[in-house]
């Protein structure tokens, strides 16, 4: 049942006008109809453009569209089966100014133009603890580089996380750039000197760390962009 569920779920993302999967190749050869256009052609407004960054089932994605109407939201995420979620959920709702992407975040930058973002959101990443995987963090020097890259001017950057090792690593990495921290809590449950609403949603991980008791981490920060 699981498999043919997952199958189900494969076929609705191609159907699903809210789901773009694009071909890698497309992606790599610098090819993507959207990328410096998500605004005019696919929006078809001109709306900040706000990104989730390893998605999943898209929960912050659907809450940040419908607390802010007036932006455009893009989830990002590999797993076809996790975005199906958030995509049906937006359907269903009508949420119109949302849209999810399967594809590699190793890509941005061919997905989005120099300047093409103003904001990013990453909710529970893999830590990847061990060494040799650590180029697939998320946070790490290479992808915040890239993320700077596709962000406008002080475009924000926001990290939540249950793991101290991965909160502890970001503000290492970001003491050796240039940078300005709004927002470090190690606990966001037992501190009020959070930002508004960053509370009001959890994610399906986030409910089972906090069934745990693990603090969550949460880190707001810019990159200076190079002169």
């Amino acid at each position: 049942m699981g498999s043919k569920n997952k199958l189900k779920k494969f076929r609705d993302n191609y159907m699903f006008d809210n789901v773009i999967q694009p071909d890698r190749n497309i992606l790599i050869s610098d090819k993507f109809q959207y990328k410096g256009k998500w605004k005019k052609n696919f929006f078809k407004n001109n709306n900040e453009i706000v990104i989730e960054l390893g998605c999943g089932k898209g929960e912050y994605t659907i809450y940040l569209s419908q607390r802010f109407p007036n932006k455009n939201f893009i989830g990002i995420d590999i797993k076809g089966a996790r975005i199906w979620r958030g995509a049906k959920t937006a359907r269903d709702k009508k949420i119109l100014n949302v849209v999810f992407l399967r594809t590699e975040i190793e890509l941005i930058k061919n997905i989005f133009e120099n300047n093409e973002v103003s904001e990013i959101w990453i909710t529970f990443p893999d830590p990847h603890i061990k060494f040799k995987k650590s180029k697939h963090r998320l946070i790490n020097p290479n992808f915040l580089s890239k993320y700077n890259d596709v962000l406008i001017d002080k475009g924000l950057i926001n990290v939540k996380t249950d793991s101290e090792f991965l909160f502890g690593y970001l503000h290492g990495v970001l003491e050796k750039m240039e940078c300005k921290i709004n927002h470090a809590n190690h606990d966001i449950y037992q501190n009020l000197n959070v930002p508004e609403g960053i509370t009001n949603i959890q994610t399906f991980y986030e409910n089972k760390f906090l069934e745990k008791k693990k603090p969550i981490t949460f880190t707001q920060f810019y990159l200076t962009k190079d002169e």
